[in-house]
């Protein structure tokens, strides 16, 4: 594991339309990396893993003034799809 994906987050169109932010607890990274927590995501759900080292990011997800009026172009989820992965103690992972 990476200690610079304890500033990553990843997004993903929700049900409803919205965005939605995953953020990994740092137990789960203590053993797997952003991209894991990324595979936990319901089969089919593109996403994007956003860098809060990025100034506009960090200024972005910090203010939460409209966050339920949050919007993302599918077309900018580029950095995979979920695959329903399941890290839980009676996995093999």
């Amino acid at each position: 594991m990476a200690l610079s994906d304890f500033r990553k987050r990843v997004i993903f169109k929700n049900d409803e339309g919205g965005v939605s932010v995953l953020i990994p607890a740092p137990g789960f990274l203590e053993n797997h990396t952003i991209e894991d927590v990324a595979a936990t995501l319901a089969p089919g759900t593109k996403y994007k893993i956003i860098d809060l080292d990025d100034s506009e990011v960090e200024a972005f997800i910090s203010d939460r003034t409209f966050r339920g009026a949050w919007e993302v172009d599918e077309a900018d989820l580029t950095d995979g799809v979920g695959q329903g992965a399941y890290f839980g103690e009676d996995s093999d992972d």
